[in-house]
């Protein structure tokens, strides 16, 4: 995903690809789905994407995902960068810290590419 679609405002229609059920992908339609796919293939990530959705502030600092996860912070920050490469969530740094916030587009379209 080029960082001008992920820029785009909520609510702007974007459609990164069409949906996998409606007619076969090309190359990189194919290659940019799986990369999204693929970062929610792990559970510490998954879970990861719920406490962002679950936050009532719409962010959370990196800091406060390492005890929930039982994970080590350079654990952490591995995950978060794999989100943030898939275009799944947005870092926004602030001091020594950095505060994550999901990226709903990004997940619409992943939803609309495996919708019937």
């Amino acid at each position: 995903m080029t960082k001008r679609a992920m820029m785009l405002e909520p609510g702007a229609p974007t459609q990164c690809c069409p949906s996998v059920l409606a007619a076969p992908l090309g190359a990189a339609e194919a290659s940019e789905l799986a990369n999204g796919f693929s970062a929610l293939s792990d559970p510490a990530r998954l879970r990861v994407l719920s406490m962002l959705a679950a936050s009532p502030e719409g962010e959370v600092c990196v800091c406060e995902f390492v005890e929930p996860l039982a994970k080590s912070q350079p654990t952490v920050s591995h995950h978060l960068k794999v989100l943030s490469a898939a275009g799944l969530v947005h870092g926004d740094r602030r001091g020594k810290w950095v505060w994550y916030s999901l990226n709903r587009a990004r997940l619409a379209e992943l939803r609309a590419a495996i919708d019937t």
